[in-house]
């Protein structure tokens, strides 16, 4: 085990704190913490989440006390109900929840980041959800290596790496892991898309899953850029947006501010179609008296004096 983590790319992070680990006990997160706790030994703290959502999930819990016993590694578990909202799917819903309890547990332990098991099957999958949803560069730029969240930050250190090399790698020690029966659940569009759309795309493309990384990369490249124009054009309009200043830029510079805006300061994103009547809202807008009102994700983006104004729900 001391040269575990030599294997594994975990530069991502540089541990002078406590690091946190989502554990969900399966091979991955195994293969993550067994790399950590070998990397930093005594500086380490397994998060796990009991979403309560199946039966085994209390053989999952047993099994991440074991493996953190046998790791010299503290175990933190977390109970909760992921309720979801209108418009919202269970499985966003259980992601929304699982972050969430995952950062309250890593400010609890005075965590100084939260590492996660996502790897390069993960990424994939994530690429092709957002394409059959249309998405834009955000979108299909997939998971990021790392990212800021409810004050903590996240860090993706096995993206490069495919669950089978985790998988063996964590099996060639002989180390115990859960298989968690929800992931051959094809109600699930996650699973779907790994049980039968990937197998023919490996068929037709052996390569793809390093062609769409590159593909998530360059997404990411574009967006970033993307991003920077519209810090530019929010600098010269304000934050929150004089409409006056907005009507000057072309719709597709407008759309760019606007979306950048609602991202950081309200953490919304609107759909084509409300950013689309929000656009002509604007556009109409040359008089004293006229109102915007348009309903974005949760809340409203309305008209309050010379600015824009976003309004969350009461």
């Amino acid at each position: 085990m001391a040269q575990w983590s030599q294997r594994w790319p975990l530069d991502l992070v540089d541990a002078r704190v406590r690091v946190g680990v989502a554990f969900s006990a399966g091979a991955d997160s195994t293969a993550l913490l067994m790399a950590a706790a070998s990397r930093w030994p005594g500086r380490v703290v397994a998060l796990h989440v009991h979403h309560g959502l199946q039966a085994a999930a209390d053989h999952f819990v047993a099994q991440a006390q074991s493996t953190c016993d046998g790791l010299g590694v503290e175990l933190k578990v977390v109970r909760i109900k992921a309720d979801h909202s209108k418009g919202e799917s269970p499985e966003d819903a259980a992601r929304r929840a699982r972050y969430l309890a995952l950062a309250e547990m890593a400010l609890e332990v005075k965590a100084g980041c939260v590492l996660l098991g996502q790897h390069a099957d993960d990424q994939v999958e994530t690429f092709f959800i957002a394409l059959g949803r249309g998405a834009g560069l955000p979108g299909l730029s997939a998971m990021g290596a790392g990212f800021t969240r409810h004050g903590v930050f996240f860090g993706r250190p096995f993206l490069g790496l495919s669950t089978q090399t985790l998988r063996d790698s964590v099996a060639s020690v002989g180390q115990a892991f859960v298989e968690d029966p929800s992931n051959t659940d094809q109600r699930f569009t996650r699973n779907r898309i790994r049980a039968r759309l990937l197998p023919a795309w490996a068929d037709t493309f052996p390569g793809f899953r390093e062609a769409i990384a590159r593909t998530a990369r360059h997404a990411a490249q574009a967006q970033s850029l993307l991003g920077d124009l519209a810090d530019i054009d929010l600098d010269a309009i304000g934050r929150p947006p004089r409409i006056a200043q907005l009507q000057t830029l072309p719709p597709e510079r407008q759309s760019n501010a606007l979306r950048r805006w609602l991202k950081n300061t309200a953490h919304v994103v609107a759909s084509d179609a409300q950013m689309q009547e929000l656009l002509s809202q604007i556009d109409a807008c040359r008089t004293r008296g006229h109102h915007i009102h348009i309903k974005v994700a949760h809340g409203h983006v309305e008209r309050e004096g010379a600015h824009l104004a976003f309004r969350p729900p009461l």
